[in-house]
C-alpha cells in the first residue's frame, strides 16, 4: 500500500511567543518521527495531498479548502469566546473574525480539538459533533525533562535567585485573560517569594489590556521578574528552575506550558476551570481567587508532603501524555478518514457510472421506438 500523504499547513511560527506554534512543531515532528512507515508528512506543500491539515485560521486555507481533492482537516486551537481578552479590536471587526471562525471549522471535512469541551461549543454554533475528534497536544520528553540540582544551581545563579528562594512561575502572552495582574498582586503580597513570568506582548498594542499591562511590565515589584518572550529552545531551563507552574488564566484552551511544565515534576497551581477536569484528571491544585492561590502557594511553599504529592501528580500526567499514545490516535485517526474518504470517491465514481448506463440504456430504447421510415416514435 502506498503511503497516505498528509500535508500540515500552518503560519503559526509568524507570531513568536505562541503556544499554537509550539503544539504545530511538536505534532509535525511525532507524526514524522511515529508514523513514517504509513504516511508523507509534509509541510507547507502546494502539491496534491490525501489529508490537508490545517493548524490556523487563514483566508488562504480557507480558499484552499473550497479547491482541495483531499480531506480537510482543521485544528480547532480555540474558539471565538477563548478571543476575549486576548487582543483588543473594535467591535465590527473582532464580530466579522468570530464568524469567520466559525465559518472556517463549519467548511472542513473534519475537526481535530485540542480540548474535549470545544465539541459542546462547537455543536452549539451549529457545526455537527460527529466531524470533531479529541486528540490533546503533546510535549516531546527529550526537549523538556527534569534536570539535576546541580543544574538547578547554575539556572538559579544566572537569574539572582537563590537555592532557597520559593519560585513562582507564569508562562504566556502578557494578556488579560492570562491573568497577569493576579499574579502581581498574589506577588506584592506574598513579598519573600519569587515570581518569574516568560512571555511578552506577542500581538504589541492589539493585546487587550496593553496599556495597563505595559506600566506593571515595565515596572513590576521587586520580588517580580518578566522575563520577555523566552525561546522555546529555553524554556525547559525555566521549568527546572522554578518550583511551581502558576497559571491564573479565566479562560484557556490546552497550554502547552503545563504539558512541558509536567515533564519536569514542577506541580501545578491553576484557577479552578472545568476545561482542566477532563484533561488534568483533577491531578493540580487549584483556586477561584487570589486569596485562594496564595493560601495554595503557602502549602506548597510549607508542606513538604503535599509538595510531593502534586508533584507525582505531575509525573502521572506526563506519562499519561506519551509519544506513543498520542501517535496512535493521529495513526487511527489519519487512517480512518482517508479510507472514508477513498470508499466516498469509489461510491461516486460508481454512482455516475450507473447515471451514464441508465441514460446509455434510456436512450437505446427510444432509438428502438423510431420508425426507421417516419423518423418519428412508434407508440
Amino acid at each position: 500500500m502506498e503511503k497516505i500523504i498528509v500535508n500540515i499547513v500552518s503560519s503559526a511560527d509568524k507570531v513568536e511567543g505562541q503556544g499554537v506554534g509550539s503544539a504545530y512543531e511538536e505534532q509535525v515532528a511525532l507524526v514524522k518521527d511515529k508514523l513514517k512507515d504509513r504516511f508523507e508528512i509534509r509541510e507547507n506543500s502546494k502539491k496534491d495531498a490525501d489529508i490537508l491539515h490545517y493548524y490556523t485560521v487563514d483566508l488562504g486555507n480557507y480558499m484552499k479548502m473550497i479547491s482541495t481533492k483531499g480531506v480537510n482537516v482543521a485544528h480547532v486551537h480555540f474558539l471565538p469566546t477563548t478571543l476575549d481578552g486576548s487582543i483588543k479590536l473594535p467591535d465590527t471587526i473582532f464580530s466579522v473574525f468570530k464568524k469567520y471562525v466559525i465559518s472556517f471549522y463549519n467548511k472542513a471535512d473534519y475537526l481535530v480539538v485540542v480540548n474535549p469541551t470545544f465539541i459542546d461549543e462547537l455543536e452549539k454554533n451549529g457545526i455537527s459533533r460527529e466531524k470533531s475528534i479529541y486528540i490533546p497536544n503533546y510535549v516531546s520528553k527529550e526537549t523538556f525533562y527534569k534536570k539535576s540540582e546541580k543544574d538547578v544551581l547554575k539556572l538559579r545563579e544566572k537569574y539572582n535567585l537563590k537555592k532557597d528562594d520559593f519560585v513562582v512561575l507564569g508562562v504566556g502572552q502578557v494578556q488579560t485573560r492570562k491573568g497577569v495582574m493576579d499574579f502581581i498582586d498574589i506577588a506584592k503580597k506574598m513579598p519573600s517569594v519569587k515570581f518569574v513570568w516568560c512571555g511578552g506582548f506577542s500581538f504589541g498594542k492589539i493585546t487587550d489590556g496593553y496599556e495597563e499591562l505595559k506600566k506593571v511590565y515595565d515596572n513590576p515589584p521587586e520580588n517580580v521578574q518578566f522575563l520577555g518572550i523566552v525561546p522555546r529552545s529555553n524554556m525547559n531551563d525555566m521549568y527546572n528552575m522554578a518550583d511551581v507552574l502558576f497559571m491564573p488564566s479565566y479562560n484557556e484552551l490546552f497550554p502547552m506550558s503545563i504539558l512541558e511544565a509536567v515533564n519536569s515534576e514542577k506541580p501545578l497551581l491553576l484557577r479552578d476551570l472545568d476545561l482542566y477536569k477532563d484533561i488534568l484528571f483533577k491531578k493540580y491544585m487549584s483556586a477561584n481567587d487570589n486569596d485562594g492561590f496564595k493560601e495554595k502557594l503557602e502549602i506548597l511553599i510549607n508542606d513538604k508532603k503535599e509538595y510531593e504529592k502534586y508533584s507525582k501528580y505531575s509525573k502521572d500526567i506526563s506519562e499519561f501524555y506519551s509519544a506513543e499514545h498520542v501517535a496512535d490516535m493521529w495513526d487511527k485517526f489519519y487512517t480512518r478518514i482517508y479510507l472514508d474518504h477513498q470508499k466516498e470517491l469509489a461510491d461516486k465514481n460508481k454512482l455516475k457510472k450507473e447515471k451514464v448506463k441508465l441514460g446509455k440504456d434510456k436512450k437505446n430504447k427510444i432509438d428502438k421506438k423510431i420508425d426507421k421510415k417516419t423518423n418519428k416514435v412508434k407508440m
